[in-house]
């Protein structure tokens, strides 16, 4: 039996927390509970470079631990470029990479993901329409890529299809970590035109859900978004959002308690894998 834990959207910047004494701490849970392999699927920081010295820090603390991340949003706010995040090799970085756990016939693909507006298709409007009000309202706007949102997130298809059609050639079990929210089950709609429902087309892919079903994953396990969501079987797979999210001093109403540990432990996903 192999413990393998999964987290998502510490914002370990935007929730003010003490770095060296929360790490210190996530060190002595991991080491407590046994945890063999640990995932992070993004939103460290709002920074690439404060999320990698991160995961090295606490790499440094977890001898016996495999720490592994990929990127959120936040962390390719700065101190990345789309080239580095596609082709760079951080200690422990898992874009587009995979790790096979021992002992099982597992393999955890990690892919950062990104989106195309598919998600705010009942709003009617146009591409362009929905790119300019990305541009006006929302955090991804400083994000810089050399192709529109849905040509990116064409490529990460076409990553994680190659992906899952590698482990499929070698017998694998998959297990996905990524960032962008791969089911539209997760997705809340009105009747109308609020905000919230334009900022669904920054959420993901309704064309991921397909890949993720033809090539019968076990699991994915995502973030993004900050709802504290059960996991859920749907199809054949099943779904883990490991989000901490925001606590109430930024004006959300995230935490359903009052100190990031309980909130980091109380949303940390174990799996167990055999």
């Amino acid at each position: 039996m192999v413990n393998v834990a999964f987290s998502s959207d510490n914002h370990f910047d935007i929730n003010k927390v003490p770095l060296t004494e929360t790490i210190q701490q996530q060190a002595d849970y991991l080491r407590r509970h046994q945890i063999q392999y640990y995932l992070i699927a993004g939103d460290l920081f709002n920074s690439f470079t404060k999320s990698a010295d991160y995961v090295r820090l606490l790499q440094a603390q977890l001898p016996d631990t495999k720490v592994f991340f990929i990127a959120g949003n936040h962390d390719m706010l700065n101190g990345v470029t789309y080239e580095e995040l596609e082709t760079g090799t951080w200690p422990g970085y898992l874009n587009n990479r995979f790790v096979d756990i021992l002992g099982t016939n597992y393999r955890i693909i990690g892919l950062n993901g990104w989106y195309d507006y598919s998600f705010a298709a009942q709003t009617g409007r146009s591409d362009q329409q929905i790119h300019q009000w990305k541009m006006a309202y929302w955090v991804d706007s400083l994000i810089k890529q050399p192709m529109s949102d849905p040509q990116r997130e064409q490529i990460v298809i076409d990553q994680l299809t190659t992906q899952l059609q590698t482990a499929q050639r070698s017998g694998k079990q998959t297990i996905l970590v990524t960032h962008f929210v791969p089911n539209g089950y997760f997705i809340h709609t009105t009747d109308d035109n609020r905000f919230w429902n334009m900022a669904n087309a920054m959420l993901g892919s309704q064309r991921i859900t397909k890949v993720i079903d033809q090539s019968a994953v076990a699991a994915v396990v995502f973030g993004h978004i900050h709802n504290r969501i059960a996991p859920v079987k749907i199809a054949n797979t099943w779904y883990y959002n490991a989000a901490v999210g925001y606590n109430n001093n930024h004006h959300h109403n995230e935490w359903r308690t009052t100190d990031f540990l309980s909130e980091w432990r109380n949303q940390l996903k174990t799996i167990q894998l055999f």
